[in-house]
């Protein structure tokens, strides 16, 4: 701590401070910032004139400090907040409208799914009783097949397996691997049982409507995936279009279902394994949100997706933050026994050339799901580079119409020292509270009777 604070006292004591802190500032505190050495020269595209210059060697230390921009709140909580804001808008829009998306699109056919894993074997819940059987009996490897016990939902034994013999270890991490095509077959299905109901050619569905959607990926207490999805249906040219009479809530409702029934993936064979089938679980559900307010909340069913989407592996209890390398790596990691033992399956399968090209080791950490937490239809809303570009403009950081940039940056080291790390974290923690004192008074606006809109 003495080392930390003697840091501090010579950041403090250097000629450049100001402009330092100005640095920390503008990266909102971020715990590990990237450093950058180059220079950019702005030139007008007609005449050649320079009209900017801007050198990283002026700066303290002789480099630029830029964002981590890592999303989980355990790695980089100050980046992991700007990402849950651009995460929250991002699916927002494509509920009620804005950035670009016309606010008619809260009257569309819009569902909130949730599609969960197959079983792969009996776990311990949380809530009243947890597996009770009135008689008893115990499994081929000797263990209680059932449990009379109340458990916390804080309890550690929650999600554990009752027996991890009999826990289908392989079938778990395969799934996972396979769960991106899972949800790409699914939506597919959508389409076609939407075709099918109205008695459409499935190839003349995209003449007639689009679906559009926002998912996220969540771990559940088991550490198996399930997913969350912002499902919404417009017109054949996206969210400009309004959606053909036929196009009910209802209707897409009874296409979810069907499609998250049927659909089927097959894994790679092996002789280790079998053959698996690969399907969504049993557990679908579909609920419409209704502009007039007697579904899920907008706003709400936005907060849960981005706030779900910063959460780093520490605080969901499955896998780990950073990929391992080496056998040694599973066997040190910080996890529970069943999440290590699905990490010890992803290396063991991955080693298998059959399942070679699902990369099992290379995603080992995430358990052998291998797919992006969030993931959206290139209609359904605002990307996050639009998003980043609009705070750019805002702050005053956009390029000069008709001119051409020449920019030449190389990476030199990242992170903070002790000291600086001090003040950094105090800087991010002002940024977060009068960030939280801002929210708060503009609800209380909104709130109060007569308040100006201003």
């Amino acid at each position: 701590m003495l080392s930390a604070d003697r840091d501090a006292i010579r950041i403090a004591q250097d000629p450049k401070f100001t402009r330092w802190l100005e640095q920390i500032t503008a990266t909102g505190g971020c715990t590990h910032p990237v450093h950058l050495s180059g220079s950019t020269t702005t030139l007008d595209a007609a005449t050649g004139e320079i009209l900017r210059y801007y050198d990283a060697r002026e700066e303290p230390g002789e480099r630029l400090l830029v964002r981590c921009r890592n999303r989980r709140s355990t790695v980089c909580a100050p980046c992991s907040r700007l990402h849950a804001g651009d995460t929250f808008h991002l699916v927002r829009a494509g509920l009620v409208g804005g950035k670009n998306v016309p606010a008619t699109v809260r009257d569309r056919p819009r569902l909130f799914v949730t599609l969960t894993a197959l079983s792969f074997g009996p776990v311990h819940g949380a809530g009243e009783l947890c597996r009770p059987r009135r008689d008893g009996g115990t499994c081929e490897h000797g263990r209680p097949v059932s449990c009379h016990a109340a458990h916390d939902s804080a309890e550690p034994l929650v999600g554990q397996p009752l027996c991890r013999d009999c826990y289908d270890y392989a079938a778990h991490a395969l799934w996972h691997a396979h769960a991106g095509e899972l949800w790409d077959r699914f939506v597919i299905g959508v389409r076609r049982q939407l075709a099918t109901a109205i008695g459409l050619a499935q190839s003349r569905f995209r003449d007639h409507a689009r679906l559009s959607f926002a998912r996220v990926a969540e771990y559940q207490r088991r550490a198996a995936v399930h997913v969350h999805a912002v499902v919404r249906l417009d017109g054949p040219a996206g969210p400009n279009d309004e959606p053909p009479a036929w196009g009910t809530a209802n209707r897409l409702i009874d296409a979810v279902c069907a499609s998250a029934r049927r659909v089927l993936v097959r894994a790679p064979y092996s002789s280790a394994v079998g053959e698996l089938a690969l399907r969504w679980g049993v557990q679908v559900d579909a609920r419409p949100l209704r502009a007039n307010g007697t579904g899920p909340d907008d706003d709400a069913v936005a907060a849960y997706v981005a706030k779900y989407v910063t959460k780093g592996a520490g605080e969901t209890g499955a896998g780990l933050d950073h990929k391992v390398t080496t056998w040694d790596d599973v066997d040190t990691a910080p996890v529970s026994k069943h999440v290590r033992t699905l990490m010890r399956t992803c290396w063991r399968l991955g080693g298998l050339p059959e399942y070679a090209p699902l990369h099992l080791r290379t995603w080992a950490h995430t358990l052998g799901y291998r797919g992006h937490i969030l993931t959206k239809s290139r209609a359904y809303s605002t990307t996050y580079a639009a998003l980043r570009a609009e705070r750019a403009h805002h702050v005053g950081r956009v390029d000069i119409p008709d001119t051409v940039t020449d920019a030449h940056w190389r990476y030199v080291g990242s992170g903070h020292t002790p000291g600086a790390a001090l003040i950094a974290a105090d800087i991010a923690k002002d940024l977060a509270t009068n960030s939280e004192i801002t929210r708060e008074v503009r609800i209380a606006g909104r709130r109060e009777p007569g308040a100006s809109s201003a």
